[in-house]
C-alpha cells in the first residue's frame, strides 16, 4: 500500500462585478432602472444565480452588489447576464423591459477581465450603443504554505525482524469534532531516529487557514497489509508549528494503551520539527490575472491498430451523424483549454501514418500539412483538418509518442527562456493503443517536467492500457530507464471509455482537473510570481 498525499479537484471562488454603459432607456418621463440577472447552465439547463441592486433612473449603472461562484478550471462554466428595467416589484422579470444580454464562459472572464461585450436583444439584434463589463477576481484566500522538516528520535520498535518503518500522518478537525487525515509523510524504512523529506503544505488545508484550530498528528509503523501499528501521537497547531521558524521545537510521542499499562512510561519518541518556514502560495488565476497564456496542442494516434478508416468499426471512421472518440475528445478538452488563448490558433500534429507525398512513415507531421503552419483556428479549425486528413494518409505505426512530446517540448524550453515567461503548453494525446517507444517516452516526460508543460493522455477504444499508468505520476514521481526522475509530475492519462455514456464536460473535468496544480507548482519551482516580469528574489 503506497501512502499518497490526496489533493482535491482544483476550485477558487470567484466574485463577479457587473456595470453597463449606454443602456436603452426604457421610460418616457425618466431614465431606465436597470437590474442585472446572472445565470449559469447546469446539464443544459439555465438556472438564476442572483440578482444585482435596481439603480434607479441610470443608463451608466456600475452595480454595487456582486456574486461569489465557484470556478472550476476543468468545466466549461457557460454564463448569462441579462439586464431589464425594473418597473415593479414582482419577482417575475416577463413583465419587465428587456435591456440586453451578453453570454460567455468563466474561462473567458478571468482570462480577459475586465470584459466588455455588447447587449443584444432577443433574436441577436443589438441593443443600441449598450454594453456590459464583467469583472472577475478571486476571492482571496488564506495564501501561506508551511515549509516544514521533521526528523523523530528513539521511536518504539514495533517489529520483530528489523525496526519500525516510521511515517507521520497529521489530521484536522472538523466543524462537528471529527478528524479529516490531510497529509503524510513518506515511510522510512528500518529506523527508529528517521528523517523525513521536507513537507510543503497550504495552512488552508493544514488547518482550514485557522492558526489556532487543533492538528492531531500520529506516528505509525508502516505494514504493506495495511495493519499499520500505532506508536504515538501529539497534538499541536498552526500557531505552534510557526514557532519553528526561529528554533527547533519538539514533542514526546505519546501512546495512551502503554501509558495506562505502565506507571513508568514516559513517551514512545521524540519527535522535532527543525525548521518551518512560511511562504506565499499563488493561485492557478493569479497567473491567469497575471496574463499566462496556455498553448494548447493536439496529437492524434493515425496508427493501422485504430483500422481501415473506410469502415463503421474504425476508431476513425467520419459518421455524419455520430461524432467518433477522436472528434469527441478535442472538442470536449478543447473547448474548456481555447478560452485561455488569446489567438485560439492550436497546432494539430498527427502520428503513425504514412503521410504523402512520398507516403513514407511519419511520428510528428502536421494533420493540415503545411509543416511551417500547423495551426489550425480554433477546435472547429481541429477537427476539420482531422476530417481533411484521414483520407490522405494511411494508417501505419508503430505508436511513438516522444516525438511529439519533443516538438512541444522544444517551444516551450523557448518560452522558459523568454522574459516575462507567459506561455504555459497542454499537449493533449489520443491514442488507442500502447506506446511502442515507452523508455523514450519516459526519458521525454522527464525531461518536459523541468519545462512550463502538461502532457494529457486519453486511450480511445477498447485496448489494455494498464501499462499506460506507469507515466501517470499519482504514486511517485516518474523515472525513466537511465536513472533519472522527474521533477514534477506532469501526465495525466485518462480512459476514453470511462467517458463513453456520460456529458463532454464530464470527461474534461477529469482530464484537467489536475493542470492548475501542475501550473502553479512549475511557477513556484521556477520562483516567478504571477507578475510575471521576473524571478521573486
Amino acid at each position: 500500500m503506497a501512502l499518497v498525499q490526496q489533493y482535491g479537484v482544483p476550485c477558487s471562488k470567484v466574485e463577479i462585478c457587473i456595470s453597463c454603459s449606454d443602456l436603452i432607456d426604457k421610460d418616457v418621463t425618466s431614465k431606465s432602472d436597470p437590474c442585472a440577472v446572472l445565470m449559469m447552465q447546469d446539464s443544459g439547463k439555465w438556472f438564476e444565480v442572483g440578482r444585482t441592486e435596481n439603480v434607479k433612473n441610470c443608463l451608466n449603472p456600475q452595480f454595487a452588489k456582486s456574486f461569489e461562484v465557484d470556478y472550476m478550471f476543468e468545466e466549461v462554466q457557460n454564463l448569462r447576464f441579462m439586464v431589464y428595467d425594473l418597473d415593479n416589484k414582482t419577482p417575475d422579470l416577463s413583465d419587465d423591459d428587456f435591456l440586453g444580454s451578453m453570454d460567455c464562459t468563466m474561462g473567458q472572464l478571468v482570462s480577459s477581465s475586465p470584459y466588455t461585450q455588447p447587449l443584444v436583444l432577443k433574436g441577436g439584434k443589438r441593443a443600441g450603443k449598450g454594453t456590459i463589463t464583467v469583472r472577475a477576481e478571486e476571492i482571496a484566500k488564506l495564501q501561506d504554505v508551511l515549509n516544514m522538516s521533521f526528523r523523530a528520535q528513539g521511536l518504539d520498535n514495533k517489529d520483530f525482524l528489523g525496526k519500525s518503518d516510521p511515517y507521520l500522518e497529521f489530521s484536522r478537525q472538523t466543524p462537528d469534532g471529527g478528524w479529516q487525515v490531510v497529509l503524510r509523510t513518506e515511510v522510512v524504512k528500518n529506523d527508529l531516529n528517521p528523517k523525513w523529506r521536507t513537507i510543503v503544505v497550504k495552512a488552508q488545508k493544514l488547518c482550514a487557514g485557522n492558526y489556532e484550530s487543533p492538528i492531531k498528528v500520529v506516528c505509525f509503523d508502516y505494514d504493506s497489509d495495511g495493519s499499520h501499528d500505532l506508536i504515538g501521537s501529539f497534538m499541536t497547531s498552526g500557531t505552534e508549528l510557526m514557532k519553528a521558524v526561529d528554533q527547533q521545537i519538539s514533542w514526546p510521542v505519546i501512546n495512551p494503551k502503554k501509558k495506562a499499562k505502565k506507571k513508568s512510561y514516559t513517551n514512545s519518541g521524540t519527535v522535532f520539527l527543525t525548521s518551518c518556514m512560511v511562504t506565499k502560495e499563488y493561485s492557478f488565476l493569479d497567473f491567469i490575472f497575471g496574463g499566462m497564456q496556455i498553448n494548447f496542442t493536439v496529437g492524434i494516434d493515425f496508427t493501422g491498430s485504430n483500422g481501415d478508416p473506410r469502415s463503421p468499426q474504425s476508431l476513425h471512421y467520419i459518421n455524419p451523424y455520430q461524432p467518433n472518440e477522436y472528434q469527441k475528445a478535442i472538442r470536449a478538452v478543447g473547448n474548456v483549454v481555447q478560452d485561455y488563448d488569446s489567438d485560439r490558433m492550436f497546432p494539430a500534429l498527427g502520428f503513425g501514418a504514412l503521410t504523402p507525398p512520398e507516403m513514407s512513415v511519419s511520428h510528428e507531421f502536421a494533420i493540415n500539412f503545411n509543416p511551417n503552419n500547423p495551426f489550425c483556428s480554433g477546435i472547429d479549425g481541429i477537427l476539420a483538418a482531422y476530417q481533411a486528413c484521414i483520407p490522405q494518409v494511411r494508417l501505419y505505426g508503430p505508436t511513438n509518442f516522444s516525438p511529439i512530446i519533443y516538438h512541444v517540448s522544444q517551444f516551450a524550453a523557448a518560452a522558459q527562456k523568454e522574459e516575462g515567461a507567459k506561455n504555459y503548453f497542454v499537449l493533449l494525446i489520443l491514442t488507442d493503443g500502447v506506446i511502442s517507444d515507452i523508455n523514450e517516452t519516459k526519458t521525454a516526460i522527464v525531461k518536459a517536467s523541468g519545462l512550463p508543460m502538461s502532457i494529457i493522455i486519453v486511450g480511445v477504444g477498447f485496448a489494455d492500457f494498464s501499462a499506460m499508468d506507469c507515466l501517470d505520476s499519482d504514486d511517485g514521481l516518474l523515472k525513466d530507464h537511465t536513472g533519472h526522475r522527474a521533477v514534477r509530475d506532469i501526465v495525466q492519462f485518462v480512459p476514453f471509455r470511462k467517458f463513453e455514456n456520460a456529458p463532454p464536460a464530464a470527461l474534461a473535468k477529469s482530464v484537467l482537473a489536475e493542470v492548475p496544480s501542475q501550473v502553479t507548482q512549475y511557477y513556484r519551482m521556477m520562483k516567478i510570481t504571477p507578475g510575471l516580469s521576473a524571478p521573486a528574489k
